[in-house]
C-alpha cells in the first residue's frame, strides 16, 4: 500500500499541487529537449541540401528536388500555421524555420 505524505487522510488539495508541480517539471524538461536555436536549424538546412544533392546525383535530379521540395512544403505549412496563430513578419519566418529544420541539433 502506498503511503501518502499527508498521512492516512490524504489532502486532495496537496495532491493536486504535487501533481501540478510534477507536470510543470515534466513540461519544462520536454521544452528543453525540443528547444532549437538558429544554428541548429542552419545545420538541419545544410543536411537537407546535402541530402538533396546526393540523392539527385545518385538517382535522378527529380528525386533530389522531391526531397528538398518536401521540406520546402513543410516550411510553407509551418509558416501558414504561424500566420493563422497571429504571428507575423520575421518572427513567423523564424519560428517556421526552427520548426522545419531545428532537428539539426541531434546531429
Amino acid at each position: 500500500m502506498t503511503r501518502w505524505p499527508e498521512g492516512d487522510a490524504a489532502d486532495p488539495e496537496a495532491a493536486r499541487e504535487r501533481y501540478d508541480s510534477d507536470m510543470r517539471a515534466m513540461r519544462q524538461g520536454l521544452r528543453e529537449l525540443f528547444r532549437a536555436d538558429p544554428s541548429d536549424a542552419h545545420l538541419g538546412l545544410g543536411i537537407v541540401v546535402f541530402a538533396s544533392v546526393l540523392v539527385g546525383l545518385l538517382t535522378q535530379p527529380v528525386a533530389g528536388a522531391l526531397v528538398f521540395g518536401t521540406f520546402a512544403a513543410l516550411f510553407l505549412v509551418a509558416l501558414l500555421v504561424m500566420f493563422l496563430r497571429g504571428v507575423r513578419g520575421l518572427e513567423a519566418g523564424r519560428r517556421a524555420y526552427l520548426f522545419t529544420f531545428g532537428w539539426g541539433q541531434w546531429f
